[in-house]
């Protein structure tokens, strides 16, 4: 039998990332050769990476690759944060999103196979086996045009891809990194309102106008005044009243006063005529500013750039300034975790709990 030494021991663990102990016992049952003990290490590896299958992972990180006027986004994800940070595993993130950048589908993400899209069982098991913690890939997105710009925000939280069209000189590119910062801070949800769907302006505006209805003290003031003479005669407690009668002089601070039930008729009452305040010309015009309000912050081109010098500047007139001829065409931003579940860590009861095991 071979002589297990520590020297190999430590040459066995800083290739798999595993416990010393577990390298030692592999060392031993493949009798002192390397590669079967990795073998053995990577069979037990495997073992863990299928217990560690039903737990949450929705830390990670996300990484770009480009080549060309092409270029790719993907993101992956670990279970804690303090992983994310790892070395180890950003290379493994960013030798993922070199793969992608090579596969044959240009957009894959939840519940599809990436690992098989991709072709990196070995490559996740690997990394998992090392790592400790389970691993999963979660999508990816690739983008090509004229010109393209990346940017990773927060050490791998937001990724984004621009592609625009029309333009490719250095000017162009500039203009793109730019827009991709922007993309990042400001998270448009459109390019331009003309990619919204008439069912989505549609929504947003019944959205606006219910939202509005149910905040009456946000209501033009003939209106709001409508409602409470309204509610003063037919609903309100006599409390409320009494406040109403001492506070009508400042109708400002009024709201201040009144209970959450008053309020709250006031919203019903509000409700039960919609269609008779929606055709009012006042409340017109201020459910239309308002849903203008939102539009100029889903959409790009609608977003005052954040690098305007006079603060008021739009991305299209900023995009326009650089080049007439530049259009963004396509635009991808993923934040790392969202709309996953979280685990609720307690670091402190989790120690206390091993020390107790």
């Amino acid at each position: 039998m071979a002589n297990i030494t520590a020297a190999m021991v430590k040459e066995l663990r800083e290739a798999s990332g595993a416990g010393m102990m577990e390298c030692k016992k592999a060392l031993t049952e493949a009798d002192g050769n390397m590669e079967a003990a990795m073998d053995i290490l990577k069979k037990s590896g495997a073992a863990k990476v299928e217990k560690k299958a039903s737990r949450i992972a929705a830390e990670g990180i996300a990484r770009v690759a480009s080549e060309g006027n092409t270029a790719v986004v993907l993101e992956v994800n670990s279970e804690t944060d303090f992983v994310a940070k790892n070395a180890v595993f950003q290379e493994f993130v960013q030798k993922m999103a070199n793969k992608a950048l090579k596969a044959s589908v240009d957009k894959a993400g939840d519940g599809e196979d990436l690992v098989s899209i991709l072709g990196v069982k070995a490559d996740l098991d690997d990394a998992t086996l090392k790592i400790g913690e389970k691993l999963s890939l979660r999508r990816f997105e690739k983008v090509t045009g004229d010109v393209v710009a990346s940017y990773i925000h927060g050490g791998g939280k937001i990724g984004v891809l621009v592609a625009g069209e029309g333009a490719s000189d250095d000017a162009a590119k500039e203009a793109l990194n730019n827009i991709a910062m922007q993309v990042a801070a400001m998270n448009p949800t459109y390019i331009a309102r003309t990619d919204m769907s008439a069912d989505e302006l549609a929504k947003l505006k019944e959205i606006t106008i219910d939202s509005s209805l149910n905040d009456p003290a946000t209501l033009p003031k003939p209106i709001l005044n409508e409602l409470i003479n309204k509610a003063y005669a037919e609903k309100w407690s006599a409390e409320d009243k009494a406040i109403y009668d001492e506070k009508k002089s400042n109708m400002q601070y009024l709201f201040n006063f009144l209970s959450k039930e008053a309020a709250a008729a006031l919203a019903e009452l509000a409700m039960a005529d919609k269609d008779n305040i929606v055709s009012n010309k006042i409340f017109a015009g201020l459910a239309e500013g308002r849903v203008s309000k939102q539009l100029k912050e889903i959409c790009l081109l609608d977003q005052t750039y954040v690098k305007a010098e006079d603060g008021k500047q739009s991305v299209a007139k900023y995009l326009e300034s650089v080049n007439k001829n530049l259009k963004i065409t396509k635009i991808v931003r993923f934040e790392v975790g969202e709309g996953l579940e979280k685990k609720n860590e307690d670091f402190a009861a989790e120690v206390a709990a091993q020390m107790n095991a």
